[in-house]
């Protein structure tokens, strides 16, 4: 059936302008999808689109890089401390930082050389882009610490615990630490530099084979004697493995023995051969008291340095401290040890806390 011809028209023109409706309407569909995809390639993920302790790994490094003319390479070790100068990262929120070699992110300790005040910051960026900086703090954290652009400021690598993690994490100030003491407040004065920065860190010595030069001097002056021996020990064995034609009486009297007052030269002879026997017979046999004994079996010392929720992130600590991984209900629990003493056990736990462990402490067993 045909519609006649008014009808037709006027079907056409609604037909037509809905298709340009829709048409307009995709249009700008697209461009609004476009201008959010834009904006977030832009802006960096923060930590309050993760949630728990897994918004802290996996932990970035990335590759070296180049500011007015030095090369800064991110490292993740555990001990870095340094000394230098705090700019402002005006684009960041909460209690955060800008650093050029932690990991991202990571967290550290920043202090005030002025009055000593700290507080604990995670660093979530590369920066700041220039040499006369060492961190740049958000403007929260800059506040909190009150310092002025170019403070002196000390920072140093921490591992604090996760409920304070979870604080910084969620925009939120961590509880204030420590004030620094005014002694080591004006050590570390003393050690920044007027530009720049200076790491505070102790370097590890390598592995090595001690040397005589390197012992104390009692045990040094051992080798000495051993080589004044040696001549003594090459004329005993001419005297009496070399020589075919040596007899008894002829070594007997290459080594001619004092006599004694009083004492045939038998007597003597024995007695000095029993005074040889004698140091060496005790050697073979030292007398192990049971005090030596009992305290050589008790080593009920440990250290705690962490616990975390997550298996690998114990595993991977326990293999950087070298100690061992304990389950204890559905925590993690990082331990060294054992210690045979406390002396032993407060050395070991003074250098896992400046690995970064600082709530690491002394455990019994027994």
């Amino acid at each position: 059936m045909r519609l006649p011809l008014d009808v037709r028209r006027g079907f056409d023109a609604r037909f037509l302008t809905l298709a340009l409706a829709a048409g307009l309407a995709g249009c700008a569909g697209g461009s609004a999808s476009d201008s959010p995809m834009a904006a977030s390639a832009a802006t960096p993920v923060s930590a309050a689109d993760r949630v728990g302790p897994g918004a802290d790994y996996p932990q970035i490094l990335g590759s070296s890089f180049v500011v007015d003319g030095t090369e800064y390479v991110p490292d993740a070790s555990l001990n870095y401390d340094e000394v230098g100068y705090a700019g402002l990262d005006a684009a960041a929120s909460g209690f955060t930082a800008s650093h050029k070699t932690l990991p991202l992110p990571s967290y550290a300790e920043v202090t005030s050389l002025t009055d000593g005040r700290t507080i604990l910051v995670r660093v979530e960026r590369r920066g700041p882009m220039t040499n006369n900086r060492l961190v740049a703090l958000s403007p929260d954290a800059r506040a909190e610490l009150g310092l002025a652009e170019g403070a002196a400021i000390r920072i140093r690598r921490v591992n604090p615990p996760e409920t304070e993690r979870a604080e910084l994490r969620g925009g939120k100030a961590a509880p204030e630490r420590m004030a620094t003491p005014a002694p080591l407040l004006a050590i570390l004065q003393r050690k920044l530099p007027a530009a720049g920065s200076v790491s505070l860190a102790q370097p590890r010595a390598p592995v090595s084979r001690v040397t005589s030069a390197e012992l104390p001097p009692s045990r040094a002056a051992r080798p000495a004697v051993v080589a004044q021996a040696a001549p003594v020990a090459r004329r005993f064995e001419e005297a009496f493995g070399q020589r075919k034609d040596a007899t008894i009486p002829k070594a007997v009297t290459t080594y001619p023995l004092p006599a004694l007052p009083g004492v045939s030269q038998r007597s003597a002879t024995l007695s000095a051969a029993q005074s040889t026997v004698a140091p060496r017979a005790i050697a073979t046999r030292p007398t192990v008291t049971p005090a030596a004994n009992a305290a050589a079996k008790r080593a009920n010392f440990v250290i705690q340095a962490a616990s975390f929720a997550n298996r690998e992130n114990a595993d991977r600590a326990a293999t950087v401290l070298d100690g061992r991984v304990m389950r204890a209900g559905r925590y993690y629990r990082v331990r060294t040890g054992p210690f045979a003493t406390r002396g032993q056990a407060e050395a070991a736990l003074a250098k896992i806390r400046a690995a970064g462990y600082s709530d690491a402490r002394v455990q019994t067993t027994g």
